[in-house]
């Protein structure tokens, strides 16, 4: 949701969007933690810049994502997006 709030105040209009995930865990022990997530972007929206959906992303899981912040000390988070 902070992707899409922050895209709307950047003047950037969003028609689809869709997030998939991919992680791998601890193995043989329990609980097992993340190790490694990677997160997909996907969206698309007349005239939607590259650079703005970039910075929006950043802002998000650099900053604004609580969920990023309460795994980042266990956990490697990768991410990227596509525009379609």
């Amino acid at each position: 949701m902070d992707v899409l709030s922050i895209l709307k105040k950047m003047q950037q209009e969003v028609v689809d969007y869709s997030v998939t995930m991919d992680g791998q865990r601890e193995e043989g022990v329990e609980p097992s933690l993340f190790r490694t997530i990677h997160v997909h972007f996907t969206l698309s929206g007349p005239n939607l810049e590259a650079s703005k959906v970039q910075r929006a992303i950043d802002l998000s899981m650099t900053k604004y994502c609580s969920v990023a912040k309460t795994l980042e000390p266990t956990c490697k988070i990768s991410y990227d997006f596509e525009l379609k």
